[in-house]
């Protein structure tokens, strides 16, 4: 099965991608080249596809190869998938409207014109992935969630490669403290991911409930889970559903980026920088992603202020 997904406004595959490989590999998210690959998991089934992109930014298309595959409901799964880790929902033409206001978002966006945000195809994945990547580097975070994925993830080939399906709640949920250990965690970030395995494996952690909840709840609701904090709970925020109105202004690139575009190298508070964020309204999800990779270009201050 062969399907073409167009976004709408403009798509930088390579800085849209650029997490899969920027602090190590992934491997239930392979971008290999030209060439990104996945596994779906559509009830007990498991979906492999693989992406390629053709065009210019302004004209980017991407076309979705599922071997075997015929159902309709699997070309809808696997799309859907799709433009959640591409952010093809996210409104750039807004964003870029908005920014042009801003005299640090105007100048970045140039270099950074038709980055997107990459959601998290599940929430299991995206919490997992925080709860790894807390107070380390994300190098280090990378390589033990590679670590997990390689011992409790399912792998299939896929054109002489190799990808693997994100572990099951109930895997993660069942696997020993030492286990993980083994792989590289903590023994607090161990129980933090069984725990919150064995939340979503019962239904405890209703994923599909959370999506349809405001900020707020959604924040009440992660925080309650141990090892969960309002960092975590921004990122899922962000990073998982999507909101564009969140600012994880707790995290330590973040308040960087805020203190070098606007603080002018002086540090802002959590407090202040969620009221500079706050001007930015529904684009403050895409803002902030624009300034942790002008972070990353090395892009000077030119503007901005508190």
């Amino acid at each position: 099965m062969k399907i073409v997904v167009a976004p709408d406004g403009p798509l930088d595959v390579d800085g849209t991608l650029a997490r899969y490989h920027l602090w190590g590999e992934d491997p239930a998210n392979r971008l290999v080249g030209p060439v990104f690959r996945r596994v779906l998991r559509l009830g007990d089934r498991l979906v492999p596809y693989e992406v390629r992109w053709r065009g210019p930014v302004d004209d980017a298309r991407l076309e979705i190869g599922v071997p075997g595959a015929r159902a309709a409901r699997v070309a809808d799964a696997v799309t859907a998938e799709v433009r959640r880790i591409f952010g093809l929902d996210f409104d750039l033409p807004g964003f870029y409207r908005a920014a042009k206001g801003d005299g640090v978002l105007a100048p970045l966006v140039p270099h950074l014109y038709g980055l997107r945000p990459t959601l998290a195809a599940t929430g299991l994945e995206m919490l997992v992935g925080a709860i790894t990547a807390q107070q380390v580097n994300l190098s280090f975070a990378f390589a033990c969630r590679a670590r997990l994925v390689r011992r409790y993830g399912t792998p299939l080939a896929a054109a002489g490669d190799a990808v693997h399906a994100f572990p099951q709640a109930s895997v993660l949920a069942r696997a020993r403290v030492r286990e993980y250990r083994a792989l590289k965690f903590s023994r607090r970030k161990a129980e933090y991911i069984r725990g919150v395995a064995a939340a979503a494996a019962s239904g405890a952690l209703d994923f599909g409930a959370l999506a349809s909840a405001p900020n707020a709840a959604v924040i009440e609701r992660l925080t309650a889970l141990r090892g969960l904090g309002r960092w975590s709970a921004d990122w899922f925020l962000a990073r998982y559903l999507g909101r564009g109105d969140v600012c994880p202004a707790g995290d330590l690139g973040v308040r960087k980026a805020f203190d070098h575009y606007y603080g002018r190298g002086r540090a802002l508070s959590e407090r202040a920088i969620r009221r500079r964020a706050a001007a930015w309204g529904p684009y403050q999800n895409i803002a902030v992603h624009y300034l942790l990779a002008g972070m990353r270009l090395r892009r000077p201050a030119s503007g901005g202020g508190t």
